[in-house]
């Protein structure tokens, strides 16, 4: 399994990259090979100042070795060795119109003594961060996640979108980080489905990335925005890396892990604003974000 979910990955990561690449016209990813100490590696690529995306990085990894401690705490196990891959992805839009998203679809698997399999788990899921909220591209987007849910089972979209918007929670600031998706988990084998099944559902998510994101970027990239409109987005921003820097399981894995900064921080936008005290006027465009980051909705019909 670990090979075959590593396989699709590194296929997905020449898929994404190509689509992001065609819809920016201008900039192409640059690439980086990286080795682990301690077992493994990964490829990052990151695209930055094109035409319509401003930051991006579509990486993927495969590292292996005894399971750290902190790891061990948290798994509530002993010494045992373990073998992570995934692909994760943050595109940051030039635009404030088009929203910044974020993917991860991930294998983990952890062996006894002998090297025998003694757990494994697949997680993952996608997520949008509008800046201006059009309510279309919401509903495009969580349509597209639901379809490809309900071709494995019809309560998956209501249970992931709802564990998305109670992950993507910046409890400090009482408000979601974007307007959710899917988030999923700890995906093992059980009566209803085997690691099979559970490998077909990930890989159905991962290949609706595209179809999910890109039309709602041609539809908004050409949009006219203001500076007032800029500044609102880079105070946005700040929102995303505070989720990212405290709250983020992934990011902390990569840093308790040994992994490469480069590519666990590449999900950081390049330019941020913090203002003090800052709130949108009342019945601005701005609030009504806001107002719906505050109180999450429900997109589409279960």
């Amino acid at each position: 399994m670990k090979d075959k979910f590593f396989a699709y990955i590194q296929n997905l990561q020449d898929q994404i990259c190509k689509g992001i690449e065609d819809v920016d016209g201008v900039a192409k990813f640059r690439q980086d090979l990286w080795d682990r100490p301690e077992g493994g590696g990964g490829r990052t690529r990151v695209i930055e100042n094109g035409n319509v995306f401003e930051k991006g990085g579509v990486n993927i990894s495969a590292v292996h070795g005894k399971l750290p401690d902190s790891m061990q705490k948290l798994f509530d196990v002993g010494e045992a060795d373990f073998f992570a891959c995934g692909l994760s992805l943050v595109i940051h839009p030039k635009s404030p119109m088009v929203p910044t998203v974020h993917a991860n679809w991930r294998y983990f698997e952890m062996y006894d003594e002998n090297g025998i399999v003694i757990n494994s788990w697949f997680g993952g899921g996608q997520d949008l961060t509008p800046y201006y909220l059009f309510e279309e591209d919401a509903t495009h987007f969580h349509q597209t996640c639901k379809t490809a849910c309900d071709k494995h089972n019809s309560e998956f979209y209501t249970k992931y979108k709802k564990q998305c918007d109670a992950y993507f929670w910046n409890a400090h600031r009482n408000e979601a980080r974007g307007i959710g998706g899917l988030f999923f988990d700890y995906c093992k084998e059980n009566d209803d489905m085997n690691m099979e099944d559970w490998y077909n559902f990930v890989t159905e998510v991962g290949n609706s990335f595209l179809d999910a994101y890109l039309p709602i970027v041609e539809k908004r990239k050409d949009l006219p925005f203001t500076d007032a409109q800029k500044t609102w987005q880079e105070i946005r921003r700040g929102r995303y890396v505070e989720f990212n820097l405290v709250h983020d399981k992934g990011t902390l894995f990569g840093l308790k892990t040994n992994g490469r900064i480069e590519s666990i921080l590449m999900s950081l936008p390049p330019q941020v604003q913090w203002v003090y005290d800052h709130h949108p006027k009342k019945g601005s465009e701005e609030e009504k974000l806001i107002e719906t980051l505050v109180n999450p909705k429900e997109w589409v019909l279960s």
